[in-house]
């Protein structure tokens, strides 16, 4: 079917990550055609915007694309049902797949909370969404191929690989005149598991995320190095080195390079440990996408060799299990959720082996601003956990090359063909330094607003 043309401007709307990192949401509208990329949940400290309205009627939007699976990507969605939303949620397959996965954790959390506040004696909140949204949200996904486009009444719009995660995308949406371009999440292209995000061609507007404008990352070769000293260092002294990672890409990419440090006998082989059912259940899906991995990794599945699974790998089932890791002795490694620290089993390991000065904390994911992970990295000789004072003997070390997201090389690189460009998914300082680079090329950019329409 031809798209039908409208002589009305383009224009997007952030209603989410506007100088914040989650919440990714954004309403683009031509003529009276709604089009919603993305319709994440936020996380930490601004998590009860969750129960805010859109700012948009959910009943009138028409078709919503999703740009890759991690919650503050699509934790909203079974909302966005209840609240009236008709429509298909078009998504790549790999994506398709990861979907059920982390909101079937989220509403395993949300009635986990439900009932511990019940059995204090205080009411819990009404849930945000239920089993039922999440059904219906299943009839509605429709997996698309990427690079291919797809038309949305006025609109045409096309999913590029992004580098993020499996399947991930950055949206190009054209109307008969103006081109917009949504980046999502962009990778970090110096890493092995993933293809690097592909180039953006020149567009009227970009909404690009700003997750690491203040800072690039370093070489990720230097990453590798510096990893593999910190394994040598502590578990060679027999200790346990306690890495907190989320569930979705960043714990099968550390499994990746333990392999793969082990294969070239550059660290021992020790016990490794998954402590995360939800990571467990990512990993069973990865085989199935595949062919969205680098040609590195694609050979490797081809030989018949799992590259996400080290020497003495293992990962528990049930939280006895979890608990009898704290039994065991070094040398080990144990990844745990969640990835920024602000829950999850991670905490119970941390609250054994931080007083061990032989173990190691190493932090790659990104840390909330006052969050556990920053009072580790900042040195802290004792921290709160569960209520008690716990002290810190083991080292905590930060590497920050394992991010999903790209450093702001990368991001003035992606946007060199660029002119007007819109920023959002970043802290207020990560935003204002990326603007300033963008400006000091002769770029037009600037912070988006929520609620504040932009015209393409």
């Amino acid at each position: 079917m031809m798209p039908v043309w409208y002589s009305t401007p383009m224009r997007i709307t952030p209603y989410g990550a506007a100088q914040v990192v989650t919440g990714s949401c954004h309403l683009v509208e031509e003529g009276d055609y709604k089009l919603l990329l993305d319709c994440g949940a936020y996380q930490g400290s601004e998590d009860d915007r969750n129960q805010e309205p859109f700012g948009f009627d959910p009943a009138t939007i028409d078709a919503v694309v999703i740009s890759h699976a991690h919650n503050d990507h699509i934790g909203r969605l079974p909302i966005l049902i209840r609240r009236g939303y008709k429509g298909k949620v078009h998504l790549s397959e790999p994506t398709a797949k990861f979907l059920p996965v982390i909101l079937e954790d989220s509403l395993k959390l949300m009635s986990e909370e439900a009932e511990r506040l019940e059995r204090k004696g205080k009411k819990a909140p009404t849930p945000l969404w239920e089993e039922a949204d999440l059904e219906e949200l299943y009839r509605r996904l429709e997996p698309v191929p990427l690079y291919q486009d797809l038309a949305f009444g006025p609109l045409t719009a096309r999913l590029h690989g992004a580098g993020h995660l499996p399947g991930s995308a950055f949206v190009q949406v054209n109307s008969k005149d103006k081109r917009l371009i949504f980046s999502g999440d962009l990778g970090h292209k110096g890493k092995e598991v993933l293809e690097a995000p592909t180039e953006a061609t020149p567009a009227d507007l970009v909404l690009c995320e700003g997750t690491y404008g203040d800072r690039s990352h370093k070489p990720f070769s230097e990453t590798m190095a510096e990893f593999a000293r910190i394994l040598n260092d502590h578990l060679g002294r027999g200790g346990k080195v306690f890495i907190p990672s989320f569930a979705l890409e960043r714990t099968q990419e550390i499994l990746f390079h333990l392999r793969e440090l082990e294969t070239q006998a550059k660290i021992p082989v020790v016990p490794v440990y998954v402590d995360s059912p939800m990571a467990d259940k990512i990993s069973e899906i990865y085989p199935q996408v595949k062919n969205y991995f680098s040609t590195e990794v694609q050979a490797l599945y081809n030989q018949g060799i799992d590259p996400f699974r080290p020497e003495k790998f293992d990962h528990t089932h049930s939280v006895e299990d979890s608990k009898a890791l704290n039994t065991l002795n070094g040398p080990l490694v144990i990844i745990a959720g969640n990835g920024m620290l602000s829950g999850g089993r991670i905490l119970h390991h941390l609250a054994l082996g931080l007083p061990g000065e032989d173990n190691a904390v190493i932090i790659a994911s990104y840390q909330p601003r006052g969050g556990l992970g920053q009072l580790l990295i900042e040195g802290n000789e004792s921290v709160k956990i569960f209520g008690d004072v716990v002290p810190v003997r083991a080292k905590t070390y930060t590497l920050g090359g394992f991010s999903g997201h790209a450093g702001q090389d990368e991001l003035l690189s992606w946007l060199s063909g660029e002119s007007k460009i819109a920023l959002v998914h970043g802290e207020p300082d990560k935003l204002q330094a990326l603007s300033r680079a963008l400006s000091g090329q002769g770029k037009t950019a600037w912070m988006a607003e929520w609620g504040k329409a932009i015209e393409v």
